[in-house]
């Protein structure tokens, strides 16, 4: 893009706003409300986000917070309380003995996510993220003037990298990997070993490894993992958002190597100042075992409608290459139907009132021809978008065979 030359006043935005292309989910829920507003029931499947609220002993914490004016500004890597709190859960859930003082609150992962990169990034240094992958990632990485490097993951190896994949795509300039597990938009989770694997491999390069581990609560058939025991500079990055059902609280936290903590508290003091301060003495009461009983009953809520969704998609000729452990999510494969994804999610709107996402928001490593499903509404929502997922599909397949005839 050129700048313009007309005067000072009448330059362009930076460059980097050009690169960032919008999401095109977007496009289908701004269609959706329009449906929406004329009278149709609409079922969403676009959304990442829980359909549950806090639970109640956080609201109730958060609400004494606000009554009790704990609202002014914190120190800018949290609460010392929330940290120790947060440390806790470590010991308590992953038998991993984790300092207090390497753990930063943040204004949610992508706050965590933003502050990483201005930690670790130089301007053209590179940046693997796995293609499809969340789209935050690349965005973040290049808003340090970092240049994101697609790392090709596909169902083979459940969407995840693999230590040989890592090994091809490490340059010169490479400085660090960034990986999600569980994974959006796949919902697939990293074999331990394998990450292991990894990790040993970027310490020997001197780079950083960055987990994001914001669906670590939301597993299914097996126990979650962390990373926090890997070797080398290894990042931990997670949220109250998702497991926690936090998502508009925005908060989040990261764990640091102790050497790094001075670099990003300097960072987030002038970047964020602090984390919402009613929002962390709301996230305190996260941790009680009244709140985990209940986040523990949605976690099985989820896998339950996973379990039903799923097998659904299957049979209505939707394939999904690797069967999502964790998260909310199904990445399903609609080319039986359409090598355009992003066409078949738009009449599957039109026809059927289903939201989907266009596996394209998440890169370009063959996402025109995928869709991602968010099982985020009751059981009775899913069965329905199910059932009109059916119907269209099979709507597809009979138009098809007409044009072959």
């Amino acid at each position: 893009m050129k700048r313009s030359e007309a005067s000072p006043a009448a330059r362009d935005t930076a460059r980097r706003v050009a690169e960032i292309r919008p999401f095109e989910v977007m496009e289908i829920l701004s269609r959706a409300q329009a449906l929406e507003a004329a009278g149709r029931h609409v079922v969403h499947m676009e959304i990442g986000e829980p359909d549950f609220t806090a639970p109640a002993p956080v609201v109730e914490a958060g609400i004494r917070a606000l009554r009790e004016g704990m609202t002014a500004y914190t120190g800018a890597l949290g609460l010392a309380a929330l940290r120790e709190a947060i440390a806790e859960h470590y010991r308590q859930r992953f038998a991993v003995d984790m300092s207090p003082a390497r753990i930063a609150v943040t204004a949610g992962a992508s706050g965590a996510l933003l502050l990483a990169m201005a930690l670790y990034v130089d301007r053209d240094d590179e940046v693997l993220v796995p293609d499809p992958g969340y789209p935050g990632y690349r965005h973040i990485v290049r808003a340090f003037e970092g240049r994101p490097r697609a790392l090709n993951v596909d169902g083979a190896s459940g969407f995840q990298p693999t230590l040989a994949s890592v090994a091809r795509a490490w340059g010169p300039r490479t400085v660090g990997l960034l990986l999600g597990s569980p994974a959006n938009p796949c919902g697939t989770v990293i074999d331990p070993q394998e990450l292991r694997r990894i990790a040993e491999f970027v310490a020997a390069q001197g780079g950083v490894l960055i987990v994001d581990e914001i669906y670590q609560g939301l597993v299914y058939g097996q126990s979650p993992v962390t990373a926090a025991r890997l070797p080398g500079e290894v990042v931990l990055v997670n949220s109250f958002s998702k497991y926690f059902c936090m998502t508009g609280w925005r908060l989040g936290w990261i764990v640091l190597p102790e050497a790094r903590v001075r670099g990003f508290e300097k960072l987030s003091q002038h970047l964020f100042i602090c984390p919402s301060s009613a929002a962390q003495h709301a996230a305190l009461a996260a941790f009680t075992p009244e709140s985990l009983a209940v986040l523990e009953a949605r976690r099985a809520e989820f896998e339950r409608r996973r379990d039903f969704l799923a097998p659904t998609l299957e049979a209505a000729g939707l394939h999904i290459p690797a069967k999502p452990q964790g998260a909310f999510y199904i990445y399903a494969d609609c080319s039986a139907f359409s090598t355009d994804a992003r066409e078949f999610a738009l009449e599957l709107l039109e026809r059927e009132a289903v939201a989907a996402t266009p596996g394209a928001d998440f890169g370009s490593n063959a996402t025109q021809r995928f869709l991602r499903f968010a099982y985020t509404r009751g059981l009775p929502e899913i069965e329905e978008g199910a059932a009109r997922i059916a119907r269209f599909c099979a709507h597809r397949a009979r138009a098809t065979a007409a044009r072959r005839a």
